[in-house]
């Protein structure tokens, strides 16, 4: 690398690729790095300012030597729109040398515009000395391979297609239309348009289609009236140089604009409008319903089992009480789906990559689900009961029934923890909508899931009679609480096969075996004269401790280089990281991922 030339707004260095010139060509960066707020200027910096250039005049056996331009940024301030590049920026620089086998002094004088609120013009002299020998990578290779992946290519490798360039005059005003497509969806497309001098160009407005992988942008252009040689004011046949930006790719192509009569609608003005996107009206129905289907869910339908069963036990209550509890379990549900969208809106402030269900990831949550379940389904088969103490039974029954209330609420919040895995169609949709959305999004979705999944809870609160009419209980709902029972043990072999994916086979295996440790252990317990709940509860206590600690115990059966088995192909390419390695493979043409 040369010397930093610095000026108080920015410093400007030449770096190389290759310590050495040991072929006809070498690859150059020209760096710059500018205080906050300071910005230098793409090649066509559109409105005002003008691009860094670059002498070689005094340099000796330099052949030729030509700026790349990654992708620029736009700037749209006070109705101008410029294009460049703040904080910092490598332009590469492909260089060819003269005669091989001698060594490269290169002599740079670059001329730049830095500007912020004013402009100021700067001039540089850079000087860096290459002797000639084997092709040797320097610290700087990878930063330079990584400022020209970013140069505009053809396409044919990142799937970005410039298809059509049409132009049309209307009302005193011309207008270009760059049509496109993508192999993935576009998101937030540009276009930087460099044709005729002395014309500009506005930002363009994108009308997005075909699943967002089809995209129209409109610009207005300006100053075919200075064009003195442009009689007729249009652009048919002027070649443009079109540069199409979609988030970090771009493609560039030279094509020559073709006239169509104007369209019957004017195009867009300064927004992008998604012909395909859904509103988020449809969204948030699709929320209800998507919410309303995790209801039947096999992950959710034993817990609305056991609101069955309460509902069971309210034949004959009071239509108060039924309207109360099934309220409690509906705010349960809307309150746990909001404090779930609070967490992911947390988690992605904290710069973490969010998405629906991620607890199901972590062994310890299916192990605690795991065994949650089991406890609740021996409570179901009648193996325990757990009563409250006379006092506390008697200030439940005559004050306002907080526990019954609770237990309710709680409820509602364990059937949603336990439908976070279920995704139907609906709620799929809706859940990928408000991950990639604002604030507002997020919540107004998760509120409207929550809705969806507590509709059967409010709609026997809106008509508890529904509930107050079914028959009393009787010693048939013994039989009823012993296939609720079964529901929630398969609920639990579920979980046990989620486990497996994330802990391996082994750590499944072993909290299985201890959830049937404590089935046998409540059994035994149970039994008359065998101490009952309250003797098994050390036995329990000790079993779910082993169970929480065995991920720590037992190794994942995913093991980066373990037995991940490769093919042929795969097992060729594949080599253990080596960070000294990278230099030598890039500067041999290779791309290190």
């Amino acid at each position: 690398a040369s010397s930093w030339a610095e000026t108080d707004q920015s410093r400007v260095r030449l770096i190389s690729a290759s310590t050495t010139v040991g072929t006809g060509a070498v690859s150059l960066g020209l760096q710059f790095e500018l205080k906050p707020d300071w910005k230098v200027y793409w090649r066509s910096p559109g409105d005002a300012g003008y691009p860094p250039s670059i002498d070689w005049k005094s340099s000796s056996n330099l052949k030729s030597a030509w700026l790349a331009w990654p992708i620029p940024t736009r700037f749209s301030v006070l109705g101008l729109e410029t294009l460049g590049y703040k904080k910092q920026v490598l332009l590469p620089v492909y260089a060819e040398v003269i005669s091989v086998g001698a060594a490269l002094s290169l002599k740079a004088h670059v001329r730049y515009l830095t500007c912020n609120k004013i402009c100021i013009p700067y001039e540089a002299d850079l000087a860096l000395r290459l002797p000639y020998g084997l092709p040797q990578s320097s610290p700087y290779a990878h930063r330079i391979n990584l400022s020209a992946s970013k140069v505009p290519g053809n396409g044919d490798v990142n799937g970005l297609k410039i298809t059509t360039l049409k132009t049309w005059n209307r009302d005193g005003k011309t207008w270009l239309r760059i049509s496109a497509n993508a192999r993935m969806e576009f998101s937030d497309p540009d276009v930087f348009v460099e044709g005729p001098p002395r014309l500009t160009y506005s930002k363009p407005a994108v009308q997005l289609s075909h699943g967002s992988k089809a995209a129209d942008l409109y610009l207005s252009v300006k100053g075919l009236d200075v064009m003195g040689d442009n009689k007729e004011k249009s652009l048919a046949g002027t070649k443009f140089t079109v540069t199409l930006v979609n988030g970090g790719i771009a493609t560039q192509l030279v094509m020559a604009a073709s006239e169509i009569a104007p369209p019957a609608k004017g195009p867009l003005t300064g927004q992008t409008k998604n012909l395909a996107a859904p509103s988020l009206a449809l969204i948030l129905v699709f929320a209800l319903i998507g919410g309303f289907i995790l209801n039947l869910m096999p992950c959710v339908l034993p817990v609305l089992s056991l609101k069955l069963l309460s509902v069971i036990n309210h034949g004959g209550g009071t239509p108060r009480d039924v309207r109360v509890n099934f309220l409690a379990s509906a705010a349960g549900i809307i309150s746990t789906f909001l404090i779930l969208a609070a967490s992911l809106l947390i988690l992605r402030s904290a710069g973490s990559v969010i998405g629906w269900g991620i607890q199901f990831q972590q062994p310890w949550f299916l192990t605690i689900l795991v065994l949650i379940v089991t406890i609740f389904a021996c409570n179901l088969w009648g193996f325990f009961d757990v009563s409250l103490p006379t006092t506390l039974s008697d200030f439940s029954q005559n004050a306002v029934k907080v526990n019954d209330f609770g237990g309710h609420f709680l409820q509602g919040a364990f059937a949603t923890i336990l439908a976070t895995p279920c995704t139907a169609p609906f709620l799929g949709t809706a859940i990928s909508f408000a991950l990639a959305g604002s604030l507002f999004d997020i919540l107004n979705v998760f509120f409207a899931l929550g809705i969806g999944m507590a509709l059967p809870y409010l709609g026997i609160a809106a008509f508890p009679a529904l509930a107050s009419q079914l028959p009393k209980p009787g010693p048939w709902i013994l039989r009823l609480k012993i296939f609720l029972g079964i529901l929630l043990a398969g609920t639990g072999v579920w979980l046990l096969y989620i486990l497996t994916g994330v802990a391996g086979y082994t750590n499944a295996i072993a909290v299985g075996a201890i959830a049937l440790a404590g089935v046998l252990l409540l059994f035994i317990a149970h039994r008359k004269n065998l101490g009952g709940f309250r003797l098994s509860v050390p036995g329990l206590f000790f079993l779910c401790t082993i169970a929480l600690v065995i991920p720590l115990w037992t190794p994942s059966t995913f093991k980066i280089n373990g037995t991940l088995r490769l093919s042929s192909y795969l097992a060729e390419i594949w080599a253990p990281f080596e960070p000294t390695a990278i230099h030598r493979l890039v500067a041999s043409g290779k791309t290190v991922f």
